[in-house]
């Protein structure tokens, strides 16, 4: 039987549509910051957002990756502290020991994720399970590790200016990284062969094993890579920080997930937008900000920035595909749609970032 030409509008509506929800938030967003609370949008308050944001893109950045194979990555935090305090520890305030600390945090945020990918590819753990674990371990690790590092322990100088030193456009070297990355991903999925496999073996694993292509390997890649991006997180928060804590990357267990999730990207894998998410990451810290600006009660932030979760879960990429698939049913494009999101979840859909 022979489909229907796709009309390439509705194939640009409905692949779009999964994206459209953090973008309006943010126009909401700012709305309501100009009404209520002005000061959370001037110069000095984004001094504090966009690093912030920053933190929050790199680290949601591989949870996205990690979600398009279609799994959950719990081990953020342990990896990000690990990665930190191995950055003070070794550089030992010396900036001329910084390229050792930076391989050996990194390399060892890369092997995290090599035992990780094949705990989950190779020996077909769940996810979910294995990085809960893998996060223990890396805690523990961490833990023994901090005890060789003298308390107050400072990252060098020389590093800690260069964090901070504006690099383009009015952003320092912190925000330029993170753009800088997520840019590098939109076009890796967009025009290379890699980022198109990538997008096929999450959205569809047998299909991908049939057609030939190693699935355990992309699954690996995804969890080496996150882990690479956690560590180089962690690596520049203690730059920013200076003195890092054993609670360093606390905050970033739940944040990256929700990041991801409200950024668009669908929860059976394939499907994400590296700059939605981008987006997402600049909206849950906008939005914290302005709580901090109205000086709201730490308790009710805590429960209005729950809310917002929420919310954007409620209106997530794959609900939004569903109900625009349902609108569908009612008029004559019926089997366009069909056809187009059959496509979108069997190729892992063309990314319009």
């Amino acid at each position: 039987m022979k489909t229907k030409t796709q009309n390439p509008l509705l194939t640009s509506i409905v692949i779009s549509s999964r994206y459209l929800s953090v973008w309006v938030a943010i126009g909401l967003l700012l709305l309501v910051c100009l009404w209520v609370a002005p000061e959370t949008l001037t110069r000095t308050s984004f001094t504090t957002v966009m690093p912030l944001t920053s933190f929050l893109a790199l680290t949601a950045l591989g949870q996205m990756l990690v979600v398009m194979t279609g799994g959950i990555d719990l081990s953020t935090p342990g990896i990000m502290t690990l990665a930190a305090l191995m950055t003070v520890g070794i550089a030992g305030k010396s900036d001329e020991n910084m390229p050792v600390a930076l391989a050996t945090a990194l390399g060892v945020s890369l092997l995290i994720g090599l035992c990780t990918g094949t705990l989950v590819g190779v020996l077909k753990l769940n996810p979910l399970i294995v990085t809960l674990a893998m996060g223990q371990i890396v805690n523990g690790s961490m833990l023994a590790y901090a005890d060789k590092v003298a308390n107050e322990a400072r990252v060098p100088p020389g590093f800690a200016e260069w964090i901070t030193r504006p690099f383009a456009f009015g952003l320092n070297n912190v925000e330029s990284t993170a753009i800088g990355i997520s840019i590098l991903l939109i076009l890796i999925f967009r025009y290379t062969s890699v980022g198109r496999k990538f997008q096929s073996v999450g959205a569809n694993p047998a299909a991908a094993w049939i057609l030939g292509l190693r699935v355990n390997g992309y699954v690996i890649l995804a969890y080496m890579a996150a882990a690479f991006l956690y560590g180089l997180s962690g690596v520049l928060l203690a730059g920013f920080l200076q003195s890092p804590s054993l609670v360093l990357g606390i905050p970033y267990l739940l944040g990256p997930i929700a990041t991801v999730v409200i950024g668009g990207a669908s929860l059976s894998g394939g499907l994400a937008s590296a700059a939605s998410t981008w987006a997402s990451a600049f909206f849950l810290t906008l939005l914290s900000q302005m709580l901090r600006v109205l000086g709201l009660p730490t308790s009710l932030q805590f429960v209005v920035f729950g809310v917002a979760i929420i919310g954007g879960m409620v209106i997530s990429g794959d609900r939004i595909i569903t109900l625009i698939e349902n609108l569908l049913r009612n008029s004559g494009t019926l089997e366009d749609a069909q056809q187009v999101l059959k496509d979108q979840h069997a190729q892992g859909g063309s990314m319009p970032e």
